[in-house]
């Protein structure tokens, strides 16, 4: 009995994630990568210099030295490292980032719903998302848009691109 409602379960999650899918692809992605001309169009002000984010960086050590999650956050830094797409459930390209504190954070950034990040180790780049607590350090998801407009999305920037 158990491992039969077990089944149903997985049934009804995989059925829920197929009419989300549908409904995201039905509502067209067209806005998933904003270019940032000199003076700008992008409807987000952000900070070309990973330099200019030392207090936001204090303020993810803050939250990940008190365990604390749920905290939306502009911060920047340099890839560390690109790491392999995580590939279960929504897709999301994943990557560490070296703030300017030294701290690191892994982003998850759901390419489903947002373009892939052309980038590469040592690179500068800034987000906006929000901050869960894990204990290597943190991650920061949200980093697109929201697709239902029911919450405020996130971003990243990179090499004047803002990806959401």
């Amino acid at each position: 009995m158990a491992k039969q409602l077990r089944t149903l379960a997985g049934i009804v999650v995989a059925i829920a994630v197929a009419i989300f899918g549908y409904q995201n692809v039905q509502d067209g992605n067209a806005d998933r990568a904003t270019p940032v001309a000199a003076g700008g169009q992008a409807s987000v002000a952000v900070s070309e210099s990973a330099g200019d984010y030392s207090a936001a960086a204090d303020q993810i050590v803050a939250a990940f030295e008190s365990q604390r999650s749920d905290m939306w956050i502009e911060a920047g830094g340099r890839v560390q490292r690109v790491l392999p797409d995580d590939s279960e459930g929504s897709r999301h390209q994943r990557f560490i980032v070296s703030l300017p504190n030294e701290h690191t954070v892994l982003i998850a950034h759901n390419i489903d719903l947002a373009q892939r990040v052309p980038l590469k180790a040592g690179d500068p780049v800034s987000f906006y998302g929000e901050f869960e607590w894990n204990d290597r350090g943190g991650v920061v998801h949200w980093t697109h848009h929201d697709p239902r407009n029911r919450r405020e999305g996130g971003w990243i920037r990179h090499k004047g691109t803002i990806y959401r």
